[in-house]
This record gives structure tokens, sequence and C-alpha cells, in this order.
């Protein structure tokens, strides 16, 4: 036999597949009187049979193939209509027909199986070297509904087929998102946690004015670089994996976390003015790590984007069961849809396309708040931009 191309081997498959396919056969065959049938894949190149069901001695069997051009079917493949024959040596179109003259049968029938997308598959024939009645309306209808029966099933078994392969993507995107979380959070971070305290171990040492530059060049650029490894792992978890996870607990002290991250930040930009305001009343229920993250995008976000010597002002109160936050820098106006797009993953205001950034930092922080069940807006007015954050804090 000659081996199958590896796309009909798998229509073979799925004809094989469909549970009640021999059932079908063999009511075929006692309805009908017929001692062979068979469902058949035909293309514009091959005649094959997927199911046989042969009580005459026919010779297929399922993947045995006959010369496409010597079957009725290869006509039916070109108009689709049915084909009924009650006995060949009087009927005035197919007695002298070449093919029941080659394969020795008198009675026949053929129906066109279409898949739902509309493409030809094959049909479902019969055969038998006797004459037998099967030219009537309930013969025709039963071969019909089976036809559709074997439809229903192929579409069915795409179907299938098509949600493993989408599960077997997801399970490889999978793998390869927790290998990249592996990577950053792991591979990345501890050559770059040695590079940071190694540049701050350089500056305890006497060094000249050279030195030092360069020292505090390695130490800002790999305080910069965590913070890019820290967005990249938190979409990386927010898209893909579970979201953003807090930690929430009652903090009292959350003026001296703003007042840390602004001091942080104040030394990687010494030459800016940090206006920090801050009137905390109470105790705010959040995540200190996570809304520390949100505040040094914001604050770092605005330091890179407004003119040098331009202030940026910081203001947080909480009361009331609300706590709030904002970052306000100057800046070109920006229009309101750009704004509504601020927050996109890897979006880069055109105004300022040549700062440097992943442009997920906006992203992270809104994430954030939306994790502490909060909002993040962001306005543009009189030559100002600003970033406020409120959430309910009790």
């Amino acid at each position: 036999m000659v081996p199958t191309p590896k796309s009909l081997q798998a229509d073979l498959n799925a004809i094989a597949g469909i549970p009640v396919i021999y059932d079908i056969l063999d009511s075929i065959c006692k309805r009908t009187g017929m001692g062979f049938a068979a469902v058949a894949r035909v293309t514009e190149e091959k005649w094959i049979a997927c199911a046989v069901l042969d009580r005459i001695s026919f010779g297929l069997v399922p993947g045995g193939e006959l010369e496409l051009k010597t079957t009725i079917c290869h006509e039916i493949r070109l108009d689709e209509k049915i084909v009924v024959i009650d006995h060949v040596a009087e009927d005035p179109v197919y007695m002298h027909h070449h093919t029941p003259a080659q394969y020795g049968f008198q009675s026949y029938i053929s129906v066109p199986i279409i898949q739902k997308d509309g493409r030809f598959f094959g049909t479902l024939c019969a055969i038998d070297p006797h004459p037998n009645q099967v030219n009537t309306t309930e013969v025709i209808n039963m071969f019909k509904l089976y036809a559709e029966l074997i439809s229903f099933h192929l579409s069915a078994i795409e179907k299938i087929d098509a949600a493993e392969n989408k599960l077997k993507e997801e399970q490889d995107n999978a793998e390869l998102r927790d290998n990249f979380i592996a990577i950053l959070g792991h591979d990345l971070r501890n050559p770059l946690g040695a590079i940071s305290n190694s540049a701050q171990l350089l500056l305890r040492l006497p060094l000249d004015e050279r030195g030092k530059k360069l020292a505090n060049i390695i130490k800002d650029s790999s305080l910069r670089m965590n913070g890019l490894i820290e967005n990249v792992l938190d979409f990386a978890r927010g898209k893909l994996g579970g979201g953003i996870q807090l930690n929430i607990q009652s903090v009292s002290g959350l003026a001296d976390l703003l007042t840390q991250v602004t001091t942080e930040l104040q030394s990687v930009w010494p030459g800016r003015i940090i206006d920090l305001n801050l009137d905390l009343q109470s105790v705010v229920n959040c995540d200190q790590a996570r809304i520390a993250q949100l505040f040094s995008n914001l604050l770092g976000n605005a330091l890179t984007h407004s003119p040098d010597g331009t202030p940026v002002l910081v203001e947080a109160t909480s009361g009331n069961g609300v706590f709030q936050l904002s970052v306000t820098n100057e800046g070109p106006h920006i229009d309101q849809s750009t704004l509504s797009r601020l927050f996109q993953p890897f979006f880069r205001n055109s105004v300022n396309s040549s700062k440097k950034g992943l442009g997920l930092g906006l992203y992270i922080a809104s994430e954030i708040a939306k994790a502490h069940h909060g909002i993040l807006n962001a306005e543009s007015n009189d030559g100002k931009i600003t970033f406020s954050l409120m959430f309910d804090c009790r």
C-alpha cells in the first residue's frame, strides 16, 4: 500500500475515530441489501477508503485506494450531486459507464459529505453486484442524514484537535513564562545585585572625583536596571500569570516609606527639586512594598519626562478611609487620546519618545492601583501633568 500523506492520514484517523461509523455502514447494508459500504476521502488526486464494511469480498480495507478517475465519486466531487442506480444494466445513463463495468456492480448509491465550512470531504457510498431498490426517498434521506452526521463528527473532531493544540500552546507558553521569570528573578538580579553592592563599596573608598563619578554611574545604572527588571517581572506575572499579588497590612509609617523612595530617587537626580507634602493622619491598609513601587514609578516618570530645573510636586493624604497620592510635573500638553493610552503596556508618549524606558512603569502602577481596588488617573492642564491615585484604605 502506498503511504498516504500526513494530512490524508489525519482524515483517515478522523473517520476511524467516529464511534458510530461502523454502525452507520452496517445500517446501510441492512437497509439496502447491499454488500459493500464505505466512507471515502476524495481529493483532486486520490480516492481513499477511510472506513469499510465489505461482505462481498470487494477487496478494499481502510487506507486502500482506487484510481480516482475510475470512480463515480470523482464525478460527484466535481458537481456534488447524489448518484443513485438501482440496476446498472437498465440505467440509460450508467449502463455503458466504465466504472460499473470495471468494478462489477449493478446497484450503487453515493452521497457527498460536505464539511461545515463548505469543503468537500468525500462520499458515503454503497455497491452490490446485484440490483437493489435504492432510488427511493427513504434510502436517499437516510444517506443524507448519515452524511450530515459524519460531517458533524468531523467538525467536532477538528474543534477538539484545535482545542488540544491550543492547550499545548498554552502549556508551552506557561513553561516559557516560568523560564522567563526564573531568568529575570534569579539569573539577572543576582549579578546585578553584586554590581550594585560593589559600586556602593567603591564609594566608601578614598576615590578621586573621576572615580566617584564612575562609581555613582554604576550605582545609579544598576538601580535603574533593577527597576526595569522588577517592572518586566510584574508584567510577566500580571499578564501571563495570576495578576499582581498583594500583602495587605495596616501601615502607620507610610510617610517614612514615601520619604525613603523620594530620597533614593533624589540621589539619582541630585539637581532636581522634589517638593514633598505629606498629611497622613490615619493608618493605611495596603501593600506598602507595592505602594512604594507605584510611587517610585510615578516619581521616576515625572523626573524623567519633565524639563531640567523644574520642580516635581508630591502630595499624599489619608483620612476618612481614603488614601490619595499625586505626582505633578511640568511638561508639554498631552491630549486626551494619548492620556487614555499612557497606562497601556509598552506605550511610549511621542512627545518624549527619545527618553529611555520599556513603557511598563505606568502600566505596572495602574495594575497595583487596580489590585488595591483603586483608581490611577492622568491629567494634563496648564503645562502640568498630574498622576493621582485614590483608594479606600480602611
